[in-house]
């Protein structure tokens, strides 16, 4: 539609993805911290195991061990064998066993591990049961607590799945140095460490499951939220398709008024978008860039609403000077359009597009490529329509001869490329239907603003031209045949005599007369003293020119009448007529006098 439009878009669209991203980034962020509170479940579960292992462990020791029965599951141990009260006999007969506290934590940990999957054990670097040996992880965490003397936990792999791994240092007692005192341990020392293991999956699966029952929540958030930026698009696109039907709508009245000056402009813009579209869609331009040719051809002549209408709405040919002040109408338009943000797409569009090719055209005199394409375009099409379109002063051309002028200008006014696309494209337009002559009594009376003689109200000399010119046109309609030049002899003479006063009231007379008597002609009044009556048909008008003859009775002015057959005799202009009438003089061709 336009950059406004396409920026909402945009903006549409980063709106759609950061908040897509937000949603995403807070499920990503509430997963990662469903599993670190899953990681801290399962660490304060091998804490509590570890603090309950403890306590067995110290029960144990402040007994000095226990002394339990012999049994399969409960054999004498053989790392305690240094003790010569390891294994004593009842006054029942019934022998027992002791039990350090490590052998004791060691069974007891194995029956927890088999009911609660908590894998736990008593280990060191140094142990005197080799079962008791720390792996690798172990081993390497009992070296940190030798400096921290605090618990050490990490994740870390057993057999390929991720466990919370907790190792809490043992500090060697009183009553442990009755099994191990022989290795060197004081009351105080690192000797080992209780570690724990705790499976993740379990806690990853329920924080996983949690995650998944939270999903359709989430997912209406999400979907409140794209359907509020939907609903700000929608509204907020309507506005800027107001605002633009607005303003376009208020640009388009300015162009419409200026049509409505100028009988030429009516119906020009259209048609220059028409072709202009043409010519773009031959050359491959996209729809987007058809478009916006289009309404840069619309307003394209919108800067003549700051041209005189002195000069607008001239039917004849500009003055150099008139040219000039005409030619404005391009920076009128960029500097109107290029105001108006909808339009400043199109404003260096509608500026160039009387550029030439070769560098001779205006405002700036660019050259070639310099150019913008689109104001190429539309340079064509506008002088296209110029050539097919009647003037005042000159007759329409055919499509086929204006096709033809084009390619003679290929290369000097226009893009060679253009031209070529436009031979394709417009040679089956229909020819436009234009006319600026006026229609109505309004019309003419604004259209021979230009051309009535300020004296009498007849029309002058110019307008007689354009009349001529316009009836050797063969498509004319309707054309004048037939010339009656009315001259006033001895009428310079009565000026003198009479005065300037007296002299121009016989004129006003003569002309309201003419008027008057012949309805259905035009009355031009030339030469100062001479008159013509213009019919469509042959008119003898001889017998109806009563009341001018009253009129002059007793000035000593004489009425003279010439017929001329404007078709037999070739008479195309005034110049033309001119000539004729030297050569008739020439001939003594006879004129009839009338009293």
């Amino acid at each position: 539609m336009n950059t406004k439009v396409t920026y909402l878009k945009f903006i549409v669209v980063t709106l759609f993805l950061v908040w897509t991203i937000l949603i995403v980034s807070i499920l990503i962020n509430w997963f990662s911290q469903e599993n670190r509170h899953a990681e801290r479940l399962a660490l304060k579960e091998a804490t509590v195991s570890i603090k309950k292992d403890l306590a067995y462990r110290s029960w144990v020791t402040s007994h000095g061990g226990v002394y339990v029965p012999i049994t399969e599951h409960t054999q004498p141990n053989s790392y305690l064998a240094h003790i010569p009260s390891r294994d004593i006999k009842t006054e029942s007969g019934k022998w027992l066993t002791l039990m350090n506290p490590a052998y004791a934590i060691k069974q007891t940990m194995k029956n927890y591990s088999e009911l609660y999957g908590t894998k736990g054990r008593i280990v060191s670097n140094t142990p005197l049961n080799p079962d008791n040996k720390a792996d690798k992880w172990e081993s390497d965490s009992l070296n940190i607590i030798e400096d921290t003397r605090t618990p050490h936990h990490e994740i870390h792999p057993i057999d390929g799945q991720e466990h919370m791994r907790l190792i809490i240092p043992l500090f060697t007692e009183e009553g442990c140095l009755k099994c191990h005192g022989h290795q060197g341990y004081k009351v105080g020392d690192v000797r080992g460490g209780i570690s724990a293991s705790i499976a993740l999956s379990p806690y990853y699966d329920s924080a996983v499951s949690r995650l998944k029952a939270s999903l359709p929540y989430v997912a209406v958030v999400w979907l409140i939220g794209v359907a509020t930026i939907l609903l700000g698009y929608w509204r907020t696109r309507r506005y800027i398709s107001e605002k633009i039907a607005s303003y376009e709508q208020h640009i388009f009245s300015i162009v419409d008024m200026i049509e409505n000056r100028d009988s030429y402009t009516a119906g020009h813009t259209k048609r220059v978008g028409k072709y202009a579209s043409l010519i773009a869609k031959q050359m491959g331009y996209s729809d987007r860039a058809i478009d916006k040719l289009y309404r840069a051809s619309m307003v394209h002549d919108v800067g003549k609403i700051s041209t005189p209408d002195s000069i607008l709405l001239k039917p004849g040919r500009l003055s150099p000077l008139e040219r000039k002040i005409i030619q404005q109408h391009v920076v009128t338009s960029y500097q109107m359009l290029k105001r108006v943000d909808i339009f400043q797409g199109i404003a260096e569009i509608v500026r160039h597009h009387h550029e030439h090719y070769d560098g001779s055209g205006y405002p700036q005199g660019l050259k070639g490529k310099l150019i913008p394409m689109l104001s190429q375009i539309m340079s064509v099409a506008d002088a296209f329509d110029a050539m097919t379109t009647d003037r005042v002063y000159k007759g329409r051309k055919t499509i086929q001869s204006a096709l033809e002028e084009l390619q003679l200008l290929a290369g000097k006014q226009f893009n060679a490329e253009v031209v070529k696309a436009a031979q394709i494209a417009l040679k089956g337009v229909a020819s436009p239907k234009s006319n600026q002559l006026p229609v109505n009594e309004i019309e003419k009376e604004r259209f021979v603003y230009f051309y009535k003689d300020q004296l009498t109200g007849a029309y002058n000399r110019d307008y007689l031209n354009n009349m001529l010119l316009i009836n050797s046109d063969k498509h004319s309609e309707a054309p004048y045949n037939c010339i009656n030049l009315i001259l006033l002899t001895n009428f310079t003479q009565y000026n003198k005599e009479k005065g300037w006063e007296k002299g121009n009231k016989i004129l006003i007379d003569v002309t309201q007369s003419l008027i008057f008597s012949f309805p259905e002609a035009l009355i031009f009044r030339i030469h100062g003293d001479d008159f013509i009556v213009l019919h469509k048909q042959h008119y003898p008008i001889e017998g109806e020119l009563g009341p001018i003859d009253a009129l002059l009775e007793g000035t000593e002015i004489s009425l003279d009448t010439l017929h001329v057959n404007i078709k037999e005799d070739g008479i195309g202009s005034v110049d033309k007529l001119d000539n004729w009438l030297v050569s008739a003089a020439d001939k003594e061709i006879e004129i009839n006098l009338t009293a």
